[in-house]
């Protein structure tokens, strides 16, 4: 009775702190956002990310509600945040797009996504029957959660060519080791392979844009320091 005491207080602790330091990830688009309220117009910046975000965090909620899956609540709890953090983002960019085009575009990627969710969800619920349904879905969360993870690739490639941190900040690479590392530690407790392996690859790309950020981080404090910061 204790040891299971123990599981369940360590699977808890594991996963509230997972949601703790995704809470991090989900503000780090802020001064982005503060910028385009201060202008009152999106300028250059693209919308896609904040609706392809939402589509995994929609998916990976409703991997942990308990009608998909047992014991993974706090699973739901972080992907729902997202989801809520993502709609306000994805609402100020319909708000100040520039153009009419623009906000059809939103609108019709955002009509796509939720098809994409519904189709997901009901094939969930009428094709499949426990564990399978777990299976299925997991499947799916666990590719859109590694499809993810093609936006910091993209990020380290940008700075290993331009030797610049600016669009790779310390605590936003930090709080991505953070999140995947408790998330890691919360799926091996639950025996989850759709937990631990994208979030295994999370560590990994996390610790990389640390070793990164050291090793770039004096070369571009001694670049250019006349130069004018962004935001």
């Amino acid at each position: 009775m204790d040891s299971l005491s123990l599981y369940e207080i360590s699977c808890f602790a594991a996963g509230f702190a997972g949601n703790l330091f995704a809470f991090a990830l989900f503000l780090s688009p802020v001064p982005t956002f503060k910028r385009i309220l201060k202008a009152k117009s999106t300028e250059q910046f693209d919308g896609l990310p904040y609706l392809l975000s939402l589509l995994n965090c929609s998916i990976c909620l409703w991997y942990g509600l308990p009608w998909v899956s047992d014991n993974r609540l706090l699973v739901a709890t972080v992907n729902g945040t997202g989801a809520a953090f993502q709609l306000a983002y994805i609402s100020l960019f319909f708000i100040y797009a520039d153009s009419r085009k623009t906000r059809l575009r939103i609108t019709g990627l955002l009509v796509l996504l939720v098809c994409g969710f519904a189709l997901v969800a009901f094939a969930s619920l009428t094709c499949f029957d426990q564990p399978m349904r777990q299976q299925f879905v997991g499947a799916v969360s666990m590719a859109s959660l590694i499809s993810m993870f093609a936006s910091p690739l993209a990020v380290m490639g940008v700075v290993i060519r331009t030797e610049c941190l600016e669009f790779m900040p310390f605590y936003l690479s930090l709080s991505t080791l953070l999140m995947s590392s408790s998330f890691v530690i919360y799926g091996f407790l639950l025996r989850d392979f759709y937990i631990y392996v994208p979030n295994g690859l999370g560590v990994v790309l996390g610790a990389t844009q640390l070793g990164l950020y050291a090793y770039y981080s004096r070369k571009w404090r001694c670049k250019d320091s006349s130069a004018p910061l962004l935001g």
